[in-house]
């Protein structure tokens, strides 16, 4: 969480309420998160 928090300037508190159960983030925020974790989503087509 601290390298999340300092790479993206996000505060703590609202960092923890967005990732909290039951809660539902915005796709920008997870998408903030998982950069800052080196994880990359990738979309690909089943269709040839």
């Amino acid at each position: 969480m601290t390298k999340i928090l300092k790479e993206k300037w996000l505060g703590r508190e609202s960092l923890y309420k967005a990732l909290r159960l039951g809660s539902h983030p915005r796709f920008e925020t997870i998408k903030t998160v998982l950069h800052a974790l080196g994880v990359k989503i990738v979309v690909k087509s089943n269709q040839v």
